[in-house]
C-alpha cells in the first residue's frame, strides 16, 4: 500500500481546508489511520487518528473542536477536515497507518507513511 496526501495550500487564518489520503496498491481496511503534522524546526506532532472500523476518534487538544478526520472505504481513502484555520496550523500534514489495535498518538506507531502536504495559514 501506498499513501499519497493532498489538499494542502495557502490560506487565510479562518479558512477551511479538506486534506486527502488516497491509498494506492492495496486496501486501507483494517488498519488504523493518522494525521501528523510538522512545523519548520519542530518535531512531528500527533492531529487525529481514526481506529479501522471508523467508531472512534482521537485528536490533539490543540485542533478539538476544529478539525474532523473521517475515511471511506469505498475511496480507500482517509480525511481530515480542517476548520477555522490558525497560523500556529502551518506545518507538512502526513497521514500514516497503524496495524496496531490499540495505537498512541506517537508516530512510532504508525508503520506505513505518505508524503507530506503543506498547509500554510497566514494571519
Amino acid at each position: 500500500v501506498q499513501l499519497q496526501a493532498s489538499g494542502g495550500g495557502l490560506v487565510q487564518a479562518g479558512d477551511s481546508l479538506r486534506l486527502s489520503c488516497q491509498a494506492s496498491e492495496g486496501p486501507l481496511d483494517y488498519v488504523a489511520a493518522a494525521w501528523f503534522r510538522q512545523a519548520p524546526g519542530k518535531e512531528r506532532e500527533f492531529v487525529a487518528a481514526i481506529n479501522w472500523r471508523g467508531s472512534t476518534r482521537n485528536y490533539a487538544n490543540s485542533v478539538k473542536g476544529r478539525f474532523t478526520i473521517s475515511r471511506s472505504i469505498a475511496k480507500n481513502a482517509v480525511y481530515l477536515s480542517t476548520n477555522n484555520l490558525k497560523p500556529e496550523d502551518t506545518a507538512v500534514y502526513f497521514c500514516a497507518t497503524s496495524l496496531k489495535q490499540n495505537y498512541a498518538d506517537s508516530p512510532a506507531d504508525f508503520s506505513l507513511w505518505g508524503q507530506g502536504t503543506l498547509v500554510t495559514v497566514s494571519s
